[in-house]
């Protein structure tokens, strides 16, 4: 029986971005006004009517009371509203519920008024009737055949991996008995499973368990949508990743063109892979409706109950080896909570188990769960902490077991150039054991020893560990397009269609700067719109420079062509003797014979001028990507009588193919780090049975602070990509994912328990050292391979090495 919400939980406090109360009423009004309270002529502000329960009918919406509050202009529910495309398993093309409530936090109406603090006092008087249903939401129980359906109308797809076909009939997946809310990915197999497990010398196998993260960006999902002055195009200032992403899910929401819609670029406080489309559609339909300009910003509160976080995971992994470390076999199940709707990411998952290790017998897959809880979304190399925490974990374990060096081990089996990959083809130039011989040669791994003996004076009676963990991203690819143009002080533009969410701007000015061997300072970047800006992808998946970037040096090699042809021309020189320097463009080995970039820019955009503007266009289609690892070492001290984990050292190598913009590249391993210690001691999203979010504001869900973050070694490793500009690799996504298992790693080493679920609190760490202490000495060699629980500790031990 499903218990009913208490009035709190009906109406959850909002918290965050809200506002307090000033003294005394609006003089317009009448009404309390809120401190901050900024009113923009014509504009008008949304506010959500989120549901309270977690999975429920809709038996009535009664909208009456919010209307005559006087200053609400509108209140739309899904009927009401009436969006075009109204695909039931795309979260933003049916923003609003339909009939039925899928989690807590599911927004059933949507409220508008002439201020926020107006369309807030609407939004708490809107009356919803709910039919409470069974609530579903641990993963492993909802794929049970007797579970409840997280949605009673069962719409669970077939997931598909790019380039894959779903499971033919007859196999393993088919033939278990399953609920309606999973849906399998294909597997991913290479050689003979059976055959590798049965040649192994060795044998391990463990479970983890991790739970939904959010992205904690610090500005929260936010858009302005109005019409333009022409009333033909509805113009949107979004926080996104993808301006051209955007443009295209509002067009088919809408059944309107491309072209009707324009979106600008606007800077953008943080995404993590969770700001591509969200509530765009739903406000631009609202706008739409009320031909107004519309503007919603999420609360802090909203942000966590209605945002799109990263998914909760159930993994079991089985590792064998030879005695002397070679892996004959990598087996890996992983589930993936993927909450109210498909997780589009699902089909990619699997594939981080088979990404840095060369092993001739892989099976990995992955089941997608649907479950009460929000539409799970990207978060900074999707699924890669998740699976390199259980796959780093597992392999620490097996060199114990084998009695070998674990960064050795490491070197033995990790991939090189040549290697076979699971999609049948071969790995390209990668520089995994080049970050492997960064770590080893670091300080804090040759002299380990004397550094588990060195114990902070307040940190007296706690235990030191070292840990090593490696991880992987395998890049992305999509085509991209960008102008260059020289203006008339000689300086250059830089048009470009991506995000600039991290820094990525400068190391375009720098691809275009050293491509026109020009100061930094005389190139500028611009975004303009969608009208008019060159085509771009989303700014995620470490491929910005990769793919933007090529298209820039390619724009400004152009650009530098046509600068050669008219210089040449002007001083009646050849273009194969021309050179660029310093604002110039001169003739190789006569520096006095030269034109400036000023008297070209005259001569080619001048009334009667002789030459066409210099307006360079560049392309990229990278159709292979460029992977990218790295290596991560932590120092680590655990209180055995509290369980509290602090981290007191940290080095990251990471292959960047070519560090572009140093400081940026050094930046983004620092901000992985902190991110993935977020990961690994303190960041999970809890439910309780009712699925009640019980971490929905920033006192309950903890992120990391100043205090929580060591000092971060970075190492930069340059193995240049072939297809990247001047070599570069992606480098975002690698910091934050061999965090977890470092530090994981580092507990095993320091008190000897194995942790198998993120995040390690030390209430978990304390239950698995008072198991350890507990655990009777004949089981302490003994490495289980049955499922654990929660925080339980799937080892026990010493630091020294394993007996067979």
């Amino acid at each position: 029986m499903v218990q009913e919400p208490t009035r709190q939980q009906r109406q959850p406090a909002r918290v965050g971005m809200s506002l307090p109360r000033q003294d005394g009423p609006d003089k317009v009004t009448g009404r309390a006004r809120y401190a901050g309270d900024q009113v923009v002529p014509g504009m008008l502000y949304a506010r959500l009517v989120l549901s309270p329960y977690a999975h429920a009918r809709i038996s009535n919406i009664d909208t009456s009371a919010a209307l005559a509050v006087p200053g609400v202009v509108a209140v739309f529910t899904a009927e009401t509203l009436g969006m075009a495309q109204a695909d039931p398993l795309s979260r933003s093309q049916t923003p609003l519920a339909q009939q039925e409530v899928m989690w807590c936090g599911h927004p059933v109406a949507i409220v508008v008024g002439e201020t926020e603090a107006i369309a807030e006092d609407g939004a708490a008087v809107v009356d919803v009737d709910y039919d409470p249903l069974p609530v579903v939401i641990d993963p492993e129980a909802a794929m049970r055949p007797e579970s409840p359906l997280a949605r009673s109308r069962n719409e669970v797809p077939v997931v598909t991996g790019e380039g894959e076909h779903a499971p033919q009939e007859g196999t393993e997946a088919e033939a278990e008995e399953r609920s309606h809310n999973v849906s399998q990915t294909p597997p991913l197999k290479m050689g003979d499973i059976e055959a590798g497990l049965l040649e192994a010398e060795v044998v391990v196998e463990c479970s983890y368990r991790t739970h939904p993260v959010h992205q904690s960006y610090m500005e929260p999902q936010s858009v302005t949508i109005a019409a333009s002055p022409s009333g033909h195009q509805l113009v949107i200032w979004p926080s996104t990743q993808g301006l051209f992403d955007v443009r295209s899910a509002v067009a088919r929401t809408l059944a309107m063109s491309d072209r009707q819609i324009r979106v600008e670029a606007v800077p953008i406080g943080g995404g993590f892979g969770g700001k591509e489309v969200l509530i765009e559609p739903l406000v631009a339909a609202v706008a739409s409706r009320l031909h107004k300009p519309v503007r919603l910003v999420y609360t802090r509160q909203e942000d966590l109950l209605a945002g799109n976080p990263a998914p909760q995971t159930v993994m079991t992994v089985k590792l064998g080896a030879k005695r002397d470390g070679t892996l004959t076999a990598i087996q890996a199940r992983m589930i993936l909570d993927s909450g109210a709707y498909p997780n589009p990411l699902a089909g990619f998952s699997g594939f981080h188990f088979a990404g840095i290790y060369r092993c001739p017998n892989l099976d990995i897959r992955c089941d997608v769960v649907q479950t009460n809880k929000p539409g799970t979304g990207a978060y900074r190399a999707p699924a890669g902490p998740q699976a390199y925490f259980a796959l780093e974990s597992t392999i620490e374990e097996l060199c114990l077991r084998l009695g070998m060096d674990p960064l050795q081990f490491r070197q033995i089996n990790a991939l090189k150039e040549g290697d076979p990959n699971i999609r049948h083809g071969r790995w390209s130039r990668i520089g995994l054991l080049e970050c492997l011989e960064q770590i080893q040669r670091h300080s804090l791994w040759r002299e380990r020893e004397r550094a588990r003996g060195e114990v902070p004076a307040e940190l007296k009676d706690w235990e030191i560990g070292i840990g090593v963990a490696a991880g992987g991203w395998p890049g992305g690819t999509e085509p991209a397009a960008a102008l260059c143009r020289l203006e008339q002080d000689g300086t250059v533009t830089v048009v470009v269609g991506s995000v600039d969410v991290s820094g990525s701007d400068a190391s375009l000015v720098l691809i275009a700067a050293e491509e026109l061997n020009l100061d930094a300072s005389a190139v500028h970047v611009t975004h303009d719109n969608t009208d008019s800006m060159p085509y771009s992808g989303l700014s995620a998946g470490s491929k910005t420079t990769y793919t933007v970037g090529a298209a820039v040096q390619a724009a400004a090699r152009d650009a530098r062509s046509q600068i050669f042809a008219i210089a040449a021309d002007m001083l009646e020189a050849s273009t194969e003797d021309m050179e660029l320097g310093d604002g110039k463009a001169m003739v190789k080995g006569v520096p006095e014979k030269y034109v400036t970039l000023q008297q070209i820019a005259a001569h080619s955009m001048g009334f009667g001028a002789l030459y066409e503007p210099v307006y360079g266009r560049g392309r990229s289609a990278n159709r292979a990507s460029s992977p990218m690892f790295a290596a991560h070492l932590a120092k680590v001290a655990v209180d055995p009588e509290t369980g509290e984990v602090r981290v007191l050292d940290y080095v990251a190598a990471q292959d960047v193919g070519r560090a572009i913009n140093l400081a940026e590249v050094e930046g983004q391993i620092h901000g992985g780090v902190v991110q993935g210690i977020g990961w690994a001691l303190l960041e999970g999203m809890a439910y309780d049975e009712n699925g009640q979010l019980l971490t929905a504001t920033l006192m309950d869900y903890a992120l990391p602070q100043s205090q929580d973050v060591p000092p971060i070694t970075p190492l930069v490793v340059e193995v240049p990509s072939e297809l990247g500009p001047f070599g570069a690799r992606g480098v975002g996504e690698p910091p934050v994912v061999p965090v977890a298992a470092a530090i994981a790693n580092a507990i095993r080493d320091a008190v000897g328990v194995r942790m198998t679920q993120i995040p390690m609190t030390p209430e978990r760490v304390f239950v698995s050292l008072r198991e350890s202490e507990a655990a009777s000495p004949s089981h302490l060699n003994t490495f289980p391979s049955s499922p654990r629980k929660e925080g339980q500790s799937s080892s026990v031990g010493s630091r020294k090495k394993w007996s067979d």
